[in-house]
């Protein structure tokens, strides 16, 4: 009876793979996005989570004197839950089923040489061999192989299903499976034992020897500092050139900092941002750009440029991508070649087997696998044995701007921090409902950035190189090993998951996605309401847990601000995902403090373009933070949308800045970016994609710039500013000009690339993973197409905010000469200058 069970489910499993494929929907690859009531980053951003995340119920714990909900009620919410667990990874649940299965031939055979966590456990103290127990944990990874494998399901089935369903190359799989398990058994000869022997070699990893301590500073590294003094002298002759200028004409003061920023999005992201950034070099304008930040597949595209895959040239990326995105991430005989042959095994598992051998508390997760998966694919060269190790570590990546030749890129990750209802580490009893409420409103992302040289997050005010990052920490100091080394710094694989980790998303999140699916089938609206009635509820439960890495402020209370959550003192690790959760746009990390970024141009390859408004999100951010500059109300028009109560906490965020009203801004910056989010309304619902990028199109164009001011706002604010045209370019050369945002949606452009639509063509979804060379020219002539429309505004902006800063730099010169020659006055030295050939110096 149990064997009938587990075949059914086996075939329900297959007729769900072969739909999924029919339709690509790769669960994997999907990009969950939240459409409402999107936080910006408010304080700092690495995910902490409760410790079982799954254990969570969506009812809290009631009163026996509070009213019962319905039978019915309840039911139907479970109903409705289980469907939707089935919906995202059913292959999980009959991975269970047949593990059940075979749980009685498992006893009967010999131990398999990788068991797992808990077997090697018990056979470590039958055998008094502790090396086993260190095993077990790399055996979380080994295992998760045979759950992407439908192999082993074969055997249940018969030999004419076998044939009809299965491809021929599902036969070689067991075989590959044992053989990738026998690499990383720590035993002499194997793989693992060969990674984690070069673990402690320091000639291989310099970087194990070196001490690394947590850099407690908002201010920027030092070492970012020195960067930016080169950039600026490797900007001069690049902007001479964009502007039409003399080199000797152009003032280092005079320089507008540049920043470029890419959106998620997955494969589209990645390679409509190529497009994109090729057309910026073929104009000139990445030359003179300081800054590039990315999100989720635009992290992708920064860890190719910046590698010798790509060598910083976008031609040889695009061509490199048409080489290796004609087969999915998941494709099981590729993967399993990159997995079991050299040099690309070592390579792609070295930082799995460094991370589980090296620390008992390390956390496996499914994005380990998946960032495994992305890295193959992408930091892997066609032909593969022009695979260079240099590319898997992110420090090494200072070697292409070390002179200032190439931008700065900035990685963004997030945390998400959900507040325990109790404060105290005590449970008293029962919350309060004043509790709950508090624990609802105080759920937040914290954004981290990587760059080459730091790994920070400004929530925290804290920071570590980035080639100490994987290493433990504890009271603002790395833990060195017995034999007195480090760990050596996480590898890229790992990285590249967590940047693209969106299906990492909450159960509201994905709740959200299929909504109006739930709404349009008849009498579901009552299942509908409950759901959504639970969204608090489920915007503190994650499926899938996120990618952890070791803790840096671990048992470091008291030494950091007081906006820091205790829950990131008292976690060994911390969870991070795709930033694309707070906000599609990784615009924060370049509004921080000595940055100083005069322009952002911001590459919008979102599937939501206008449903979800990233522009406006940034306001939450800019309110609590008290930035002056930014252009308030910009974004695609909502008529709802009244700047006013924001501009007044704009006004109040900048006036009041002692600590004990820090979290009074966080409040308000809160409730006012969750009335300001994009809602998702019947009417945006029921409104196809294509009509919406059509709005889209109508509303905005291919090229919009705002920009703010740094004024002083009166008792009354102005509207929102109006985008920038040429009647009103004035604006920005007033001497009060604020930040200016260049926005470049990727919309259809019928009219150069005609049948290209983001829209409408199915291969442009972010559940898509595989793109054909054809396609990549399609979408790269578009992004190339979209620039073109606004690269003479986009040069117009930079040579007003030059002049700009030209003008401001001769004024305050003027200014310090009269004051110098008051002085001179005052202390009666005018008269002794001016004699001589030479004249007088202020005549």
């Amino acid at each position: 009876m149990l064997q009938a069970t587990t075949n059914r489910a086996h075939l329900r499993g297959l007729r769900l793979a072969v739909y999924a494929s029919k339709h690509g929907r790769h669960l994997s690859g999907t990009k969950w996005r939240p459409t409402t009531n999107t936080r910006p980053a408010l304080r700092s951003t690495a995910p902490t989570y409760r410790q079982s995340p799954r254990h969570l119920s969506f009812f809290p714990p009631r009163q026996e004197s509070e009213s019962k909900v319905p039978f019915t009620q309840v039911a139907s919410v479970i109903v409705a839950c289980i469907l939707l667990k089935y919906w995202l990874y059913p292959a999980d649940e009959l991975q269970q089923i047949r593990s059940r299965s075979n749980l009685v031939d498992d006893r009967s055979q010999p131990a398999s040489p990788l068991s797992t966590t808990d077997n090697a456990k018990t056979n470590a103290k039958e055998a008094g061999d502790n090396a086993a127990e260190d095993d077990g944990v790399l055996s979380k990874f080994a295992k998760t192989w045979e759950n992407i494998s439908i192999a082993e399901q074969a055997d249940s089935l018969g030999d004419k299903v076998v044939d009809l369903i299965l491809p021929e190359w599902t036969k070689s799989i067991p075989g590959l499976i044992r053989k990738l398990q026998r690499e990383l058994v720590m035993a002499p000869g194997s793989l693992a034992a060969e990674i984690w022997q070069e673990a402690q070699d320091p000639y291989i990893h310099p970087e194990i020897k070196w001490e690394a301590r947590v850099r407690v500073s908002g201010d920027l590294c030092e070492e970012e500092k020195t960067y930016l003094e080169r950039r600026r002298r490797v900007i001069i002759p690049a902007l001479a050139n964009y502007l039409g200028l003399k080199e000797e004409e152009i003032h280092p003061d005079d320089i507008p900092t540049i920043a470029l920023c890419g959106s998620g999005g997955g494969l589209r992201a990645l390679v409509a941002g190529t497009g994109s950034l090729w057309a910026t070099t073929e104009d000139g304008l990445f030359d003179c750009v300081t800054y590039a930040s990315g999100v989720s597949g635009s992290c992708w595209l920064q860890s190719l440029y910046y590698s010798s895959v790509t060598g910083n040239n976008f031609e040889r990326g695009i061509d490199h991508l048409k080489a290796r995105l004609g087969t999915h991430i998941a494709d099981p005989p590729t993967a399993f070649a990159a997995l079991t042959s050299a040099p690309t095994n070592k390579y792609l598992l070295s930082g799995m087997v460094e991370k589980f051998k090296g620390s008992s508390s390390a956390e496996f997760s499914l994005v380990d696998v998946y960032g495994v998966l992305l890295a193959a694919r992408l930091l892997v060269p066609r032909g593969e044995l022009g695979v260079n190790e240099k590319d898997f570590k992110l420090s090494n990546q200072r070697d292409y701007i070390r002179f200032g030749q190439n931008p700065l890129p900035i990685y963004t990750a997030v945390r998400h921090e959900i507040p325990e209802v109790h404060d105290t580490e005590v449970d008293t009893g029962p919350a309060s409902e004043e509790a709950k409420e508090r624990a609802k409103r105080e759920a937040w992302f914290q954004w981290f950035e990587i760059t080459p040289y730091e790994f920070f997050c400004e929530e925290f005010s804290a920071g570590i190189p980035t080639w100490a990052l994987g290493r433990k920490f504890k009271n603002g100091r790395d833990l060195p090993t017995e034999a007195g080394l480090r760990l050596p710094e996480v590898r890229l694989p790992l990285l590249l998951g967590i940047w693209g980790s969106a299906f990492c998303a909450t159960l509201s999140h994905y709740y959200q996605e299929i909504r109006p699916l739930v709404r349009s089938i008849a009498g579901f609206s009552t299942v509908d309401d409950m759901i959504w009635g639970l969204n608090e509820d489920l915007s503190k439960v994650h499926p899938i847990d996120p990618a952890s890495i070791p803790n840096p402020i671990y048992g470091m209370r008291g030494k950091l601000p007081g906006t820091v959550p205790e829950t990131a003192y008292n976690n060994e690790n911390i969870q991070l995902m795709d930033a694309g959760m707070s906000n599609n746009l990784p615009i924060y990390p370049l509004l921080r403090p000595g940055r100083d970024v005069d322009i952002i141009v911001s590459f919008d390859a979102s599937a939501d373009i206008k449903t979800d408004n990233w522009l406006s999100v940034v306001e939450g951010y800019a309110i609590q933070r008290g930035i002056k500059g930014w252009p308030l109300g910009i974004g695609w028009p909502k008529p709802s949308a009244s700047p006013a109560a924001t501009a007044k906490q704009l006004d109040q965020a900048e006036s009041q800045s002692s600590p004990t009203e820090v979290d009074g801004k966080i409040k308000e910056a809160k409730e006012e970016q969750a009335i300001r989010s994009p809602d998702n309304t019947d009417n945006n619902s029921a409104k196809t994609e294509a009509e919406k990028h059509e709005e889209a199109a109508e509303e905005l164009g291919y090229c919009t710039v705002w920009v703010g001011t740094t004024q002083e706002r009166s008792s009354d604010p102005p509207p929102p500013p109006k985008p920038i045209d040429d009647t009103s370019s004035w604006r920005l050369t007033a001497p009060d000009a604020g930040i200016a945002v260049v926005y470049l949606p990727f919309l259809a452009n019928e009219k150069a690339v005609p049948g290209v639509d983001p829209a409408t063509n199915e291969y442009m979804s972010t559940w898509n993973f595989v793109y054909t060379p054809k396609q990549i020219d399609d979408v790269v002539a578009l992004a190339k197409a979209n620039y073109a429309e606004g690269k003479d505004q986009i040069r117009a902006t930079v040579r007003a905010v030059y002049e700009r800063k030209k003008k401001r730099r001769l004024e305050r010169r003027k200014i310090e000469k009269q004051e110098r020659f008051r002085w001179l006055v005052r202390m009666g030295k005018l008269g002794t200058l001016g004699q001589g050939d030479q004249g007088d110096q202020f005549s």
